[in-house]
């Protein structure tokens, strides 16, 4: 008995220094942002512990002009990102090969940093990109200006066309190795008993890797939300996200603006955690219905 707890808590002890000065980093960090966003800031002169600040971030119509266009572009990239994925995966399943070639390269957009994805949009799909310089080659537009709007628009569609790319292999990636583990045998039963190939995706495979493709729309909604470097290079001026809001009222010459800075972070980590708790949430209530609770 003694060896079994042993061995069950050995892998968290060799993890013990590592965790130790991560949590220590993170909680200074949250700390210190908290006590700023309430007005405590003594390097700058400020002691007094007031909500001022974040009464004047609800009662700011960029902060909620910003929050929904952030909400919007993140839940539309996403749920692209996550049917695309999802599509891509189950056909290379029923392909039944290995297909190594794309594997390797739906990884590069992994790999590449954000700031090198907002430039190939931008290089791509801007007014004066190559697309729009291919159609005025080819006779379709007229000219440059006849390219539809893409980047630097209030829609946010260089933005969303930016995590697209970026989150749809990190699902695929997921559910294909989820895909691949489902016995082939209940597939061939299902098909022996009349059952059609939406049938089977519908009824066999997204359910049980609805989980993974759950929990992947989550990371990426999550991040997409809280990224600053797409949208502050893709963006539009008006209306700006929640994050380039944020990053924009931290650079602020006036140091006195640190707090309200601080006070969108905070709102910032908040619905960050909502998402957390939601995930969890949604996730046991999809257990219960699962074992029919």
């Amino acid at each position: 008995m003694f060896y079994l707890k042993k061995s069950s808590i050995k892998p968290y002890i060799y993890l013990l220094p590592v965790m130790s000065i991560l949590l220590f980093v993170f909680t200074l960090g949250l700390g210190i942002s908290t006590l700023q966003s309430l007005g405590y800031h003594p390097g700058i002169g400020l002691y007094e512990v007031t909500l001022d600040y974040y009464r004047e971030v609800f009662q700011s119509r960029g902060f909620f002009s910003g929050l929904l266009f952030s909400l919007r572009v993140s839940m539309i990239s996403s749920v692209i990102a996550a049917v695309i994925g999802v599509s891509l995966a189950y056909l290379l399943v029923i392909q039944k090969k290995e297909y190594r070639g794309l594997q390797a390269l739906m990884k590069l957009p992994i790999i590449v940093p954000h700031l090198v994805a907002a430039f190939l949009i931008f290089t791509l799909f801007s007014q004066s990109g190559l697309i729009a310089r291919l159609g005025v080659l080819l006779g379709l537009i007229e000219g440059s200006q006849g390219f539809p709007a893409m980047i630097f628009d209030s829609r946010g569609i260089g933005i969303i066309l930016a995590y697209v790319w970026k989150g749809t292999p990190f699902i695929f990636l997921i559910v294909y190795q989820v895909l691949r583990s489902i016995e082939q045998d209940m597939v061939e039963a299902a098909r022996n008993l009349g059952a059609r190939g939406s049938d089977v995706f519908f009824r066999i495979f997204l359910p049980l890797s609805l989980p993974s493709v759950f929990s992947t729309f989550i990371i990426l909604f999550a991040f997409s939300f809280g990224s600053y470097e797409i949208p502050f290079l893709l963006g539009p001026t008006s209306p700006r996200a929640l994050p380039v809001l944020a990053y924009i009222e931290h650079i602020n010459p006036d140091w006195t603006n640190r707090p309200y800075a601080m006070a969108m972070n905070m709102v910032l980590a908040g619905i960050s955690v909502f998402l957390v708790w939601l995930y969890h949430w949604v996730f046991k209530r999809y257990q219960y219905y699962r074992e029919g609770r």
